[in-house]
């Protein structure tokens, strides 16, 4: 099975609106990095296992370029063999497939809860997440709710 490394803006906004149990539905167990347990700042649920990056000099190469949470998502990244990161920052996410490395983001989650009956609505849990403040773009939100609507997930 595929191990999964979150960053912090995934954890944030699905823990602010009580769905943070779609991770653990969809994935069983994920990894995060120390900072990005530093940033998330809230007790770790137990199917939370967080890992230090091995390769200090990629990492310090990789933090000239991103903050450090993504940098060490995307540094396990390369570390953990066929792994998936969850990564919604555009530059992150750039580097990462620059790199080769497969990525979704919040609302890709999102998709894919719904597509396994986890979740009823995208649509409710898009409202959800902008209340709470996690910044989603027209555009954006129109092509997610495109993607639920045709069930092509």
């Amino acid at each position: 099975m595929r191990k999964v490394i979150s960053n912090t803006s995934c954890l944030i906004a699905l823990n602010r609106i009580g769905k943070l149990h779609i991770l653990n539905d969809l994935y069983g167990k994920i990894v995060i990095p120390t900072r990005v347990k530093e940033e998330f700042g809230e007790k770790l649920e137990k199917w939370v296992k967080v890992v230090r990056v091995k390769d200090k000099q990629r990492l310090k190469i990789l933090e000239a370029y991103l903050d450090r949470g993504e940098a060490e998502v995307i540094g396990l990244g390369l570390e953990i063999k066929e792994s998936l990161l969850i990564l919604d920052d555009l530059k992150a996410r750039n580097m990462a497939k620059e790199l080769g490395l497969k990525i979704t983001g919040t609302l890709g989650i999102i998709l894919k809860a719904k597509a396994q009956g986890i979740i009823n609505s995208v649509d409710e849990i898009l409202k959800a997440l902008e209340d709470a403040g996690f910044r989603i773009s027209i555009s954006l939100k129109k092509e997610t709710l495109n993607i639920a609507k045709k069930g092509k997930i």
